[in-house]
């Protein structure tokens, strides 16, 4: 069952990321042209300020896994009551913080926007925040409830309820924005499914994965021990912010909600690609965590480490393929010809993360190892340093500035240190990593000629062309990937689904 779980789990996973794809695909467009780019640059930008307010979990849902895995391996359910009592605490105080925070913003947020929004904008922006914070308000206290979902392996829930929630979002909010409600409307239908959501959740804990709670005699060495070990996943969070929101603030002060909006599309085509490379390793955090609590060697973690790895790449170097070669036409017929430039914006933040993105699962085996400050501490200074090339670029540049910098502070600290880190001190053999990974490349040449050959001999704006030769180009990459890259194993995990599907529709 547990082997069904991380299987379906990770199938759930991909249908997921396909699903929020194709919907993205066919619900964008309408919400770009109902909303009009000024107003959707100004959700994003006051989105991205609100996401901030996030960072007052301080990363204790990684850490609550963590534990949760200790106490798992002894069978020490009062003790994991007990921590689920504590975190259920922590959260909700943390909770409140945030939203006493968001508040001060509410009320200051016409120093926090600058003076490129008028005063139309910055008065909607106001209420946007104010509801934004509602729905902070409503996620912290039941981030206990998700991280003990994952903990116990129950993905097939929990990315069944995801995939209702992705349909069920552009259904309703559609027909409000036609109703004429625009930005506000759409930030209160977010903020109303996130309630339902996690009210569910809530309810599965409590009735199917049986939940407990005690409130009383928290271990205060674990306490400490806890805020010690979230404070440097709390800074990889700060991090993270930074890197992906911050942009979008310093485009906003400097060149408006127009350039915003062009920017955002990019790093929605961003957003995509990191859920691709999170969708298998994703339903791996627990695994690790077991297998460093039973000492496994580090052997056992690389080999892991190089077949997630493998698999990852093979997702994501298609995707790269398919917005190199068709990412003009895609943006131009997808988001319209005033976001043409999304597609420049789009290149310079998704490949160089690459590499790191196909090593997040290393990230989780350092969590496990608490081995994770020295990643936090580089993040940092790195994050730090792209707000400074940012500013200077983004006033010369726009949103191609931003993005600039950003790729050029990912590639020194994701590609260069980290790297040098998972071999020397984390233990995982980088190259033997590199040499899984660069065994695949070969496959990967033919169809990178003939994307090429199809964006300069084709008109691809042509929507028939366009839908054939991107199917042409996913079909060579797949069969040359097939026959020339993938192992033995790899091909049991395409071949095994498909013959029992073939062995249920015989029966």
């Amino acid at each position: 069952m547990k082997l069904n779980q991380l299987k379906t789990g990770a199938l759930l996973s991909y249908l997921l990321i396909g699903l929020s794809s194709f919907i993205s695909i066919l619900y964008t467009p309408i919400m770009l042209r109902l909303l009009g780019q000024s107003e959707y640059g100004l959700y994003s930008l006051v989105a991205s300020v609100v996401a901030y307010l996030g960072l007052f979990n301080f990363g204790f849902g990684s850490a609550y896994i963590k534990y949760f895995s200790v106490y798992k391996a002894t069978n020490d359910n009062d003790g994991l009551a007990r921590l689920n009592g504590m975190f259920l605490i922590i959260f909700s105080a943390l909770g409140a913080v945030a939203v006493a925070a968001g508040l001060v913003l509410v009320v200051n947020s016409d120093s926090v926007f600058g003076n490129e929004l008028t005063v139309v904008e910055l008065a909607k922006a106001k209420i946007l925040m104010a509801i934004m914070v509602a729905n902070i308000a409503i996620t912290f206290p039941t981030i206990v409830f998700n991280s003990y979902i994952s903990a116990k392996e129950k993905f097939i829930f929990q990315k069944s309820l995801l995939i209702i929630k992705t349909i069920a979002n552009p259904l309703v909010i559609i027909p409000v924005l036609l109703m004429g409600y625009g930005s506000v409307g759409m930030a209160l239908i977010v903020t109303a499914l996130g309630l339902i959501i996690e009210l569910i959740n809530i309810w599965f804990c409590y009735k199917k994965a049986a939940i407990q709670f005690i409130f009383s005699k928290f271990d205060t060495k674990q306490l400490k021990e806890l805020f010690i070990f979230s404070s440097f996943i709390f800074m990889n969070l700060v991090v993270n912010q930074i890197n992906w929101n911050v942009d979008r603030f310093i485009i906003g002060w400097y060149r408006g909600t127009i350039e915003v909006a062009v920017y955002s599309i990019a790093a929605q085509l961003n957003t995509y690609f990191l859920t691709f490379s999170t969708a298998i390793s994703n339903v791996y955090i627990p695994r690790v965590n077991e297998m460093v609590a039973r000492k496994c060697s580090n052997w056992e973690l690389t080999e892991l480490f190089g077949r997630l790895g493998r698999l990852q790449f093979i997702v994501l170097a298609l995707v790269i393929g398919l917005l190199v070669f068709f990412g003009i036409p895609f943006i131009t017929l997808w988001a319209g010809p005033n976001y043409s430039r999304s597609y420049y914006m789009a290149l310079l933040l998704i490949i160089p993360v690459t590499i790191p993105l196909i090593q997040n699962l290393g990230i989780e085996i350092q969590r496990a190892k608490n081995q994770h400050k020295f990643r936090s501490w580089v993040y940092l200074f790195i994050a730090v340093g792209n707000i400074f090339i940012s500013i200077p670029l983004t006033k010369l540049y726009g949103g191609i500035g931003a993005a600039l910098g950003t790729s050029i502070a990912l590639t020194i600290g994701n590609i260069l240190i980290m790297n040098w880190y998972y071999h020397k001190k984390v233990g995982l053999d980088i190259v033997y990593f590199s040499k899984q990974i660069v065994q695949l490349l070969p496959a990967m040449v033919i169809s990178g000629i003939i994307g090429y050959l199809f964006m300069h001999f084709f008109n691809l704006h042509f929507v028939p062309n366009f839908i054939l030769f991107a199917t042409l180009f996913i079909g060579i990459y797949g069969i040359s990937i097939w026959f020339l890259a993938l192992n033995q194993y790899e091909k049991e995990l395409i071949k095994k689904p498909i013959l029992k599907l073939k062995s249920k529709l015989k029966h």
